[in-house]
């Protein structure tokens, strides 16, 4: 219930933010966003701004508040705002973040300006953010965070719990201890909860999970967010090769990493970027599109040079042209459910060399049967639409033809994509819906040029 009335109050600030803005009192928009919207309210409505609007909202938000607003930017935009910063500033705003977030914030600067941000840092704090930076965005060492509490298996709870007490306050996310050696070797965690009901003479030994695999630092964002998901994890311990802990990473970034893959899906299969900006300047939005729109044409021009081949059987046949869109449009259609089944099965982790035999096969006998059952429908009305069985017959095993080979190119293409380290979601739909369109045509037209000639 307070959940929903939050939510409520936070809907009604946005909309009086909305009519300050509308009126021009900038004095209550700036009330309104530094003293009633968290910092995820705010990010999001710079998000949702016009980019004018959005500029003059930024310079409204109180400085205090800027590190944390831009934790919740997309890529694109946070860019923006970030560039518009010298270093000092930069060393102002990122005072208290985690090492994960600020190391995620740096690697969108100059190297310049990121070696000038770390030289106004402490010591300490430089280390950890420059131990995140030395791994690839997308790896369990681009994600952890060093704000770790460790402790040795040999102490008794009793002093685990007065060591803790000595903290102002614990890491976010921290549901348990990691248990480590003197030379920082992992042994096991020590969930909080399993501590506070322990006998406070008993050892960490006693009392730790030793069950527990840490996370190799070198493991892809992606395998991560499986084994959070698959565990229900809130947080897990990071290692290096030998073993030595390097970090954790939380949930929260786990969170984001499922975020970004499913806008990525999801934005890939339109050739655009996930970060793509909703109100980017019409420039920019036209040149990221041009460059895809570009290569739907060449796809197009094949499509089309496969037609031209059968120009004079299509002057024949006028209903050929009448038909040629439902051959082309079933295959499409069909190698794209397919297509859609197989990169999500990857992105999950269920497709591997042992099973891919068996989806094949599957997807075969699909296609087929999904095939002689439309092609039957979709003779008996060409048929009956232009009075002429053969037509109907012909159409028929196109149909039948295309369906069986949209199943397996939208198998068989994520695999072989991935395997050349090419993304299925953005190039798997362009290349299957020209195979589909080539095939269809092809036998279509080459089926009815054999029985018309």
């Amino acid at each position: 219930m307070t959940d929903i009335l939050e939510k409520s109050q936070a809907r009604q600030r946005l909309r009086s933010l909305s009519e300050a803005l509308d009126s021009g009192a900038l004095k209550q928009v700036a009330r309104i966003l530094n003293g009633g919207l968290s910092p995820s309210d705010i990010a999001h409505l710079l998000e949702s701004s016009p980019p004018r609007q959005r500029a003059l909202l930024w310079n409204l938000v109180d400085k205090q508040l800027e590190g944390e607003v831009l934790q919740y930017l997309s890529d694109d935009i946070r860019g923006y705002f970030l560039s518009q910063l010298n270093a000092q500033e930069l060393a102002d705003i990122i005072e208290d973040f985690e090492s994960d977030d600020l190391a995620d914030l740096l690697q969108q600067l100059p190297d310049t300006v990121i070696q000038e941000v770390l030289d106004t840092m402490d010591e300490q704090d430089r280390q950890r953010v420059e131990e995140v930076l030395s791994y690839p965005e997308d790896t369990a060492g681009g994600l952890m965070n060093t704000d770790t509490i460790t402790v040795r298996p040999d102490i008794s709870i009793d002093v685990v719990l007065r060591y803790l007490r000595r903290h102002r306050n614990l890491p976010p996310m921290t549901d348990s201890l990691i248990v480590v050696s003197r030379r920082d070797e992992f042994i096991g965690m020590l969930p909080i909860t399993k501590m506070l009901v322990s006998n406070p003479a008993a050892t960490v030994r006693e009392v730790m999970d030793t069950d527990i695999d840490p996370i190799p630092v070198s493991l892809s964002d992606t395998k991560v967010a499986t084994l959070f998901e698959r565990y229900d994890l809130i947080s897990a311990p990071v290692v290096n090769e030998d073993g030595r802990l390097l970090g954790r990473i939380t949930i929260d970034d786990v969170v984001d990493v499922i975020r970004e893959d499913a806008d990525h899906s999801l934005m890939s299969m339109a050739g655009l970027d996930e970060d793509e900006d909703t109100f980017a300047p019409v420039w920019k939005t036209t040149r990221r599109r041009a460059v895809w729109l570009g290569i739907n044409l060449i796809t197009a021009f094949i499509a089309s040079a496969v037609i031209g081949l059968f120009e004079e059987t299509i002057t024949k046949v006028v209903a050929l042209a009448v038909l040629m869109p439902i051959v082309a449009s079933m295959g499409g259609i069909a190698g794209s459910q397919t297509l859609t089944l197989v990169i999500r099965g990857m992105a999950v982790g269920q497709i591997s060399g042992a099973n891919v035999g068996w989806l094949l096969n599957r997807e075969f006998l699909s296609g087929a049967l999904n095939g002689l059952f439309w092609a039957l429908v979709v003779a008996t009305a060409a048929a009956a639409w232009f009075q002429d069985p053969l037509i109907g017959a012909v159409i028929a095993a196109a149909l039948v033809i295309n369906l069986v080979a949209a199943a397996l190119v939208g198998t068989v293409l994520p695999l072989f994509l991935k395997s050349r380290n090419i993304d299925p979601a953005l190039a798997g739909s362009v290349i299957l819906t020209t195979v589909t369109d080539v095939v269809g045509f092809m036998s279509f037209l080459g089926l009815a040029t054999i029985f018309y000639a």
